[in-house]
């Protein structure tokens, strides 16, 4: 029973996350052409709202928890776990106030309605793994356009998805790149729970009822702290928020 559930609130889903990554690009692409970038920015969150919150349609439980203080009119790099392509939705939604970029790979940059448009022009550093030196060079631009702009740029350093909750080492070269070019941010953990359950099959089918949360943990000022030190106590603070029976 459970599972014909699962197939049944997954196409709601689905056809809901379809229709929203259509309407949203429409509107995207007259909202960045017509009225500029600010107004591209405010659909796209108001995007990534219709995709998280959709996933009530699974009968997902969603939680966000702000347990540091984030600064104003400061450069942040929010570093996170990486489970499931839902993660994105719900970090673009809450953190939207800070303007959150990401580091993506190059693939998502063509062929997706909503999603390949607004990496190719909301500022994405777009990333080519298999040419590394140009990926530091992407990260660098993304870097120096969150110093200017006093905005955030989202990186996971364990350079892939891990959904089972035991996180892969962090790698220094993508945060080291975004210090370097932006040394007055502040480095936010955040752990991502449960949207690795949430589709461990792809996209289909989604498991019903899945609980799902994002915890902003308290910042790390990485002043006078070696690389290393940073993103030793980012991982640990977000493995024990994965460890807890806490949501």
């Amino acid at each position: 029973m459970k599972k014909i559930i699962d197939y049944l609130l997954s196409i709601i889903y689905l056809i809901h996350f379809g229709l929203s990554l259509v309407i949203f690009h429409v509107i995207q692409v007259i909202a960045f052409n017509l009225f500029g970038k600010k107004a591209h920015q405010t659909v796209v969150h108001y995007l990534n709202f219709s995709l998280n919150f959709g996933l009530h349609l699974t009968g997902a439980r969603i939680t966000f928890r702000n347990l540091g203080q984030l600064p104003e009119n400061r450069p942040i790099i929010f570093i996170a776990n990486h489970q499931s392509m839902f993660d994105i939705s719900g970090m673009t939604w809450y953190l939207r106030k800070h303007y959150p970029r990401f580091v993506s790979k190059i693939e998502l940059a063509k062929g997706i309605p909503s999603i390949s448009y607004n990496l190719r022009n909301g500022g994405a550093a777009i990333i080519d793994r298999k040419d590394g030196k140009k990926a530091l060079v992407e990260i660098a631009r993304l870097g120096k356009l969150i110093h200017d702009e006093k905005a955030s740029a989202i990186i996971f350093p364990e350079g892939t998805r891990t959904a089972s909750g035991k996180m892969r080492d962090f790698q220094p070269g993508g945060v080291a790149t975004l210090l370097k070019r932006a040394p007055d941010a502040l480095v936010v953990p955040i752990a991502i729970k449960g949207t690795g359950k949430l589709n461990p099959k792809g996209m289909f089918p989604l498991v019903s009822f899945t609980p799902l949360s994002w915890t902003v943990l308290s910042g790390i000022e990485p002043e006078g702290k070696k690389l290393e030190d940073i993103l030793a106590s980012a991982q640990q603070s977000i493995q024990q928020v994965l460890d807890s029976e806490a949501v």
